[in-house]
C-alpha cells in the first residue's frame, strides 16, 4: 500500500470550485437583499 504524504495532493480544482461557490453565494445574497428592499419600497 502506498504511503500518504500530507499536503501532496493537487487541490486546485477543489479551490476553484469553492471560490466559484463563494462568489455565487455572495452574488445571490446581494440580489435577494436588493429584491427585498425593492419590495419594501414599492409595497408590492
Amino acid at each position: 500500500m502506498a504511503e500518504h504524504k500530507h499536503g501532496s495532493m493537487d487541490i486546485t480544482d477543489q479551490q476553484n470550485t469553492f471560490d466559484g461557490f463563494i462568489k455565487f453565494t455572495k452574488n445571490a445574497t446581494i440580489l435577494i437583499i436588493l429584491f427585498l428592499i425593492f419590495l419594501a419600497l414599492t409595497g408590492a
